[in-house]
């Protein structure tokens, strides 16, 4: 049997996250993605934790790859992309809207040597509108979007999410658009062009709301560690000075978890019969929970809720999560052979399949490391590719990382 995207080919053009997770997401899947890097190679190469000179973090999120090394601004360079593009299925691209257009390599560009090619553009704003060109990295996305204006406490400066959520929204959409086009490209025999604005992704996901404000007017504020239409819902302090998360989204919920905490004589309190009415007077309902959670050690407490079905954990840092029995039990983490760190422990992707799911093909590529095996699969001589590599288009590397001149 075959993975799912086995034999598709998607050219990767990014930088960072979005793109290159996108484009992690479908190599996974069994996709052979061509990472095309300029010479200097993707910038999260870059970033630490720094090992045997290799970034662990660019190592994370672009597993299953080649790398090709082309330096866009010869020629030369756009003739081997546009011989790539017509043996291809998918044309990822993050660059700024406009700037693939002026080498050639724009969607029009693309898919006259290529009809049936999907091309999906990542882009912080969008490929249209008075903002097209502005430059959009995660924080920024996060605060033009409006997500940063209901995160943290009220009255008090945003609090920025702990993860890079708008690149991770924006490469799930990205991939998500990708393979929607590989289905219409096989159902009509048309390959669709997309155009993911990180800004846009990160509305989408901000559902509530934009729900709240399109209806009524409203502009949403922050709530600190509320939920939005739901109490209680929030974190709260034990004992032990842990924090629990508890969620009581329908009233036999809340009638469990007010049992629990010996709080039985408030249940039948008509201000907390129903679902909004406990949202409605969340003032009176908290100081009565908040008291009775903090007399109690968090991990004894979390036992007694998961006993009686309510939905409660404990803020975990990453040791604890990775050590959890759960995590443990599903596999999560990965020890694999590097071929240039050694043994290391990763995150296996997400998705399970009943066969031949995602799994670790490959490392990550060292720079340039495939550029000479992608290019003799384009008919590039030996001598060609030397010569290419002579001229500064592309640069070759074996798995070491020590530069060679050409595939022999």
């Amino acid at each position: 049997m075959a993975k799912p995207l086995a034999g598709i080919r998607v050219i990767e053009l990014a930088n960072f996250i979005a793109g290159p997770l996108a484009g992690t997401l479908l190599a996974d899947m069994g996709a052979d993605v061509i990472k095309v890097e300029p010479p200097q190679g993707d910038m999260a190469r870059a970033t630490p934790p720094i090992r045997n000179d290799e970034s662990v973090s660019f190592v994370a999120l672009n597993r299953n790859k080649r790398s090709l090394v082309l330096d866009l601004k010869r020629p030369e360079a756009i003739e081997i992309l546009h011989r790539l593009a017509a043996t291809s299925d998918v044309f990822l691209e993050a660059y700024r809207p406009g700037a693939l257009d002026k080498l050639g390599l724009g969607a029009a560009q693309v898919k006259a040597v290529n009809p049936r090619i999907v091309y999906t553009s990542v882009s912080g704003f969008g490929q249209t509108g008075p903002h097209r060109r502005r430059a959009g990295v995660n924080l920024i996305i996060e605060a033009f979007s409006g997500v940063l204006s209901v995160t943290g406490e009220p009255g008090q400066m945003p609090m920025r999410p702990g993860v890079q959520s708008a690149d991770v929204f924006g490469a799930l959409f990205a991939t998500y658009a990708t393979l929607s086009g590989l289905v219409g490209a096989v159902r009509h025999g048309e390959g669709r062009i997309a155009d993911v604005s990180l800004v846009e992704t990160s509305i989408a996901a901000a559902a509530w709301e934009a729900a709240e404000y399109l209806e009524t007017g409203n502009v949403p504020q922050p709530l600190g560690h509320r939920h939005r239409l739901s109490a209680p819902y929030q974190l709260f302090e034990t004992r032990d000075q842990r924090y629990l998360a508890i969620g009581t989204p329908n009233d036999a919920l809340f009638g469990k978890l007010m049992a629990v905490l010996g709080l039985d004589a408030h249940a039948g309190d008509p201000r907390f019969s129903s679902y909004s009415k406990r949202k409605l007077n969340e003032d009176a309902l908290i100081p009565l929970v908040e008291p009775a959670v903090r007399l109690r050690d968090a991990a004894e407490l979390e036992q007694a809720l998961m006993v009686a079905g309510v939905p409660c954990a404990r803020v975990n840092n990453f040791k604890e999560v990775f050590d959890d029995p759960q995590i443990v039990a599903r596999g999560v983490v990965r020890e694999v052979e590097h071929p240039r760190l050694g043994k290391m422990r990763t995150t296996r992707n997400p998705i399970l399949l009943d066969h031949d799911g995602p799994g670790f093909e490959r490392p990550s590529p060292m720079l340039g490391e495939h550029s000479g095996e992608v290019l003799a699969e384009l008919g590039y001589s030996a001598a060609a590719i030397r010569e290419l590599v002579a001229a500064g288009v592309t640069r070759t590397a074996d798995a070491h990382g020590s530069k060679i001149a050409a595939a022999e």
